[in-house]
């Protein structure tokens, strides 16, 4: 078996494209492997600044040999066909061809033998065809050369078993050599196999494995900021990119000028990653430290001093940037700014962000009564969420409007619950991020994102297969999460068709009731997505959104929860099977009919005690289950169901329901339809698959 080492050398490769072009390579080397009959018990990768690294090990010396077989005319045939036939094949004579017994007679057939070419030979074509396929984000010419590649690139090592593979590409010709670290050890270095190029390139300041930079990167971190009483601050997103940016991390603590440290840690922290990519480190309380975590990508003689340094230096400038802009916009307040949300729009046919602040205003009044919380306060948390937007610090942070909102209101003097509700109001941002739960911050954050949904849905602005350029996915998503963590007990389509009454000034010819059943339908597909993650099962969501009006979500988790228990039982299971029955039953009779089979019940029509006795469980039952639903105790409901199962089973085994006397089969009919609507009080349980 053999090993084939591939090494694309280019300039710097952004981090973000890095994991992705490696998976790329070895999915095009991989597949075209396969393709030709060279699949490899292995593949791995190792991506960094400049290089994307790709082995495969144990291929065949050789493609294995294949027979190619190719059918000819019938024995027999005209001279003519048999030469095209002769000549097709490669064949001489007749005598170099097989006969073959096939059902419509003799036929010849041309079988030929191919063997295995050389892996060596069959990798260069592979790789050659594979380079061009690279899906780069972003791609570049260089020079005079037409290839497309991600940077410049210096260099192919491709290896088969130490020996050179001559790939060709981008003006480049593959060699057995790599190079070393940029500054630490440029030049060339040979190399045979992969763990010779690991070894190799070790000793020349290159870590190749991403994992094991990664782990350096974050070990020794935590070790240097331990020793100082100090954490860093979890931030996997940072350690990734800086893992792509550095071939030898050497981590490193920096200061930041006391001067600073009085600018919102927030600020502080998204100046440093964004600008510098260096690591907030926190005291035991959780408050921002003012040192700082910096990776570079060399070792020096004076351990890092002069790099501590320099990096410092870097840092004041943003750092200062950071508190001019925090020190002026504290001189004006936020209300002062909401006329410059005039300026934004929002949406061209929605209006800008005043409007929709305006349209909030008055939603937040709204829901604050059903969700608990203040209704003036309400009113004011909804004015100044968006104010920030118009902030020096918000316009250089975009990653902080909110944050700083709430900054901005203490500043202001507005009470802690308006300020954290400005802060909240954008959550949650994605499925791992947490949903507000103070009321007031419930409240700003519900109007913002029904708001949204509705305008949009208005519009005729909805997402459609992968596309949802306005978010509305998400909004819906964190309207539900809201509700259901938060328990609340809010009718949406009310609140809907609530907030569509501030659209009719901007969108004319509105239909509010078919817009709110739209954005409801939405809501139930996001909400079984959502619970499918859960390991709750879509078609019981479906069975209760099917009821129609089931617009409470917490009555409808709870109705579904009902469910579940109830189809996962013995009886429930063997009830839902009868209910099919008996529905496709009535289904069949009905169409054949022309009529309806729903109506009143005679026992003497009945004309057997099993049906008889099955009509004297309904009538309970159903009084049972009515209770039941008024009081939203949707458990003792499926459990009155259940008591059921046992008259219909006993019904079906003994009972004909096409009987030969026609009102006995229409009662028989009508009771079957009974039961069905007995069930369907609860879900619709034609929904329901297995």
């Amino acid at each position: 078996m053999s090993e084939l080492l591939l090494e694309l050398f280019s300039e710097e490769i952004p981090a973000r494209m890095q994991k992705q072009a490696a998976a790329d390579l070895a999915r095009l080397v991989g597949d075209a492997l396969k393709a030709n009959g060279l699949e490899a018990k292995e593949l791995e990768t190792a991506v960094g600044p400049r290089r994307v690294v790709l082995v495969a090990r144990g291929l065949p010396k050789t493609q294995p040999d294949t027979t190619e077989e190719r059918k000819g005319p019938q024995v027999g045939a005209p001279e003519q066909a048999i030469q095209g036939f002769l000549k097709a094949a490669g064949l001489n004579s007749l005598d170099d061809a097989e006969k073959r017994e096939m059902p419509k007679g003799v036929f010849y057939f041309a079988v030929t033998k191919k063997p295995g070419r050389a892996t060596a030979v069959v990798v260069k074509e592979i790789i050659e065809a594979a380079l061009p396929q690279m899906p780069w984000p972003k791609s570049m010419r260089w020079a005079s050369n037409p290839t497309r590649w991600v940077r410049p690139l210096h260099g192919i090592l491709c290896v088969l078993d130490g020996k050179v593979v001559p790939v060709s590409f981008g003006g480049v010709t593959a060699a057995a050599t790599t190079r070393g670290h940029r500054f630490l050890a440029p030049g060339f270095i040979a190399v045979r196999d992969f763990a010779d190029y690991k070894a190799k390139l070790m000793k020349a300041n290159v870590l190749v494995d991403p994992a094991e930079r990664s782990a350096i990167i974050t070990t020794t971190l935590a070790t240097l900021a331990a020793a100082e009483g100090l954490t860093v601050k979890d931030d996997p997103g940072l350690v990734a990119e800086v893992t792509g940016l550095v071939e030898w991390p050497v981590p490193l603590l920096g200061t930041i000028d006391a001067k600073y440290m009085d600018v919102p840690a927030e600020v502080l922290t998204s100046a440093m990653r964004k600008h510098q990519k260096y690591f907030a480190l926190t005291t035991k309380q959780g408050k921002l430290s003012n040192r700082f975590g910096v990776v570079a990508n060399m070792a020096t003689a004076d351990k890092g001093k002069a790099i501590v340094a320099g990096n410092e230096k870097v840092l004041r400038p943003r750092l200062s940037d950071a508190k001019f802009f925090w020190d002026q916009d504290k001189k004006r307040s936020l209300e002062e700014r909401l006329p410059k949300l005039e300026e934004r729009v929002f949406q061209a046919k929605l209006g800008t962000v005043r409007a929709k602040v305006e349209r909030m205003v008055v939603l937040a009044a709204y829901l604050a009564k059903p969700v608990g919380a203040d209704v003036e306060a309400a009113r004011r948390a909804a004015l100044l969420s968006k104010a920030d937007l118009s902030t020096e610090m918000v316009g250089e942070f975009p990653d902080l409007q909110g944050i700083m909102g709430r900054y901005y209101a203490l500043h202001d003097n507005e009470s802690a619950d308006v300020a954290q509700a400005i802060a909240e109001h954008y959550s949650p941002l994605g499925p791992n991020d947490s949903c507000p739960s103070a009321a007031l911050s419930v409240v700003v954050s519900l109007a913002d994102k029904i708001d949204s949904l509705m305008g949009f849905f208005a519009i005729n602005e909805k997402p459609t297969g992968s596309k949802d350029p306005y978010a509305l996915r998400r909004a819906a998503l964190g309207v539900i999460r809201i509700i259901l963590e938060n328990k609340l007990r809010l009718p949406l389509l009310a609140a809907f068709d609530y907030a569509l009454g501030s659209y009719e000034g901007f969108v004319s010819g509105i239909d509010r009731d078919k817009v709110a059943r739209e954005v409801l339908e939405f809501f139930a597909d996001r909400l079984k997505a959502h619970l499918r993650d859960k390991g709750v099962r879509h078609d019981l969501v479906s069975a209760v959104f099917a009821l129609g009006n089931e617009d409470d979500l917490v009555r409808l988790m709870d109705r579904v929860d009902a469910l579940t228990a109830f189809v996962k039982s013995d009886d429930g299971a063997n009830l839902l099977v009868a209910y099919r029955r008996a529905a496709n039953i009535v289904r069949i009779e009905e169409k054949k009919d022309n009529t309806s089979y729903k109506g009143d019940i005679s026992d003497a029509d009945l004309g057997a005690p099993e049906a008889a006795a099955l009509l004297s469980a309904i009538a309970p039952a159903e009084d049972i289950v009515g209770k039941a639903l008024a009081k939203e105790d949707f458990t003792a409901a499926m459990e009155s169901l259940a008591t059921l199962r046992r008259p219909v089973d006993t019904f079906f085994d003994k009972v004909k329901v096409n009987a030969d006397e026609a009102a006995q089969r229409t009662a028989r009919l009508r009771l079957l339809s009974r039961i069905e609507a007995a069930m369907n009080r609860v879900a619709d349980f034609s929904k329901i698959e297995g």
